[in-house]
């Protein structure tokens, strides 16, 4: 697509600067309290209907897994080049050692993924199936979840290894999808670093003076209460939510019209800053782009970025795995590369 012409002009003036964090990305130590969960993915050949039952058989071909929920933010840094600590819960099951395994292939410390005895690491598992020389098409989803909390003790242990991880590294980023690992005492102890980014899908209220809260459009509009519809009301979900959360930082998300970044100021209005999106064409699956998002916008600030630099560079990361089917990631190389060409449009 063809960025506006004035902020191109500003993109080409900030070129070598997102350059320079994008090569320091490898210096930064992130640690992640998230949500744990594999994505599966089935994929087989339609065969048939069963005689047992109205339902297709398929004959397997391939299965694939990798990190979901707050497990694709931590894999996301990792691939970005920074030095990851994760924090959270895994069940004893094939699922969680399985998650343990990719995790340590590459390079992150699994030392915070505590066991749970009582709860199943969280899974979804998608079924697809597809005809001869037809497109695959997901049949079913599976999930495997608990609604119970993890124990009181569990929650404590989680919450004693991140205050003695907070010493070293360079932020902490809370991934928070409902699963459980985001207790108040887990919280209390993930908010005691001076740098926090938040990804929560409702809730934001129960961390309070995070750094940067990340909510997409309809994460923002649960929060305030009403529907983002224009600029006015834009603003004011933006002003909203500061006050909300007490963060200094509100970036939201919001698909094809980019991003909006609400700042603290001295005064009484907060400032806002536009950034629009990089790719509005070549979308075709935006599942876990948010953590991709995160991820980016954490390594920027790890490293010197302005809140304003941090956000482009996001952004830049999510346009690059809107691209790809499923939960994705990208490194620095694409990113820059994809920099340069904005730049040569």
């Amino acid at each position: 697509m063809t960025l506006d012409a004035s902020f191109l002009t500003q993109l080409s003036a900030t070129a070598d600067s997102l350059t320079q964090r994008l090569d320091q990305f490898s210096q930064a130590k992130v640690l992640v309290v998230g949500d744990l969960t594999l994505d599966e993915y089935l994929t087989g050949q339609v065969e048939r209907l069963s005689r047992e039952a109205p339902v297709l058989i398929l004959r397997h071909e391939a299965t694939r897994q990798i990190p979901g929920g707050g497990a694709n933010a931590v894999y996301n840094l990792a691939k970005l080049g920074a030095t990851v600590k994760v924090a959270g819960f895994v069940g004893e099951d094939e699922q969680g050692l399985a998650l343990r395994r990719i995790f340590e292939q590459a390079g992150i410390d699994t030392g915070g993924m505590l066991l749970d005895p009582h709860r199943p690491t969280v899974t979804k598992t998608r079924i697809s199936g597809h005809a001869r020389q037809s497109v695959t098409q997901q049949i079913v989803r599976i999930d495997r979840k608990s609604d119970d909390l993890p124990d009181a003790d569990l929650q404590l242990q989680l919450a004693d290894y991140i205050r003695q991880q907070l010493g070293t590294v360079d932020a902490v980023v809370c991934s928070d999808y409902g699963d459980g690992v985001l207790t108040p005492a887990t919280i209390k102890a993930a908010l005691s670093h001076p740098l926090t980014v938040v990804d929560t899908q409702k809730d934001l209220h129960r961390f309070p003076g995070a750094s940067v809260f990340t909510p997409n459009l309809p994460e923002a509009e649960l929060a305030v209460g009403y529907s983002i519809t224009d600029d006015h009301t834009l603003a004011q979900a933006g002003e909203d939510l500061l006050k909300l959360t007490q963060a200094a930082h509100i970036l939201i998300t919001r698909g094809e019209d980019g991003m909006s970044l609400f700042s603290r100021s001295d005064n009484s209005s907060p400032i806002l800053s536009h950034v629009p999106a990089f790719n509005r064409t070549d979308v075709f699956d935006v599942t876990g782009a948010g953590d991709t998002v995160v991820a980016a916008l954490t390594l920027g600030l790890c490293r010197g970025a302005s809140m304003r630099e941090a956000a482009i560079l996001g952004n830049l990361a999510a346009s690059l795995v809107v691209r790809q089917f499923g939960t994705a990631t990208t490194t620095t190389e694409q990113m820059k590369e994809t920099l340069r060409s904005l730049l040569s449009e």
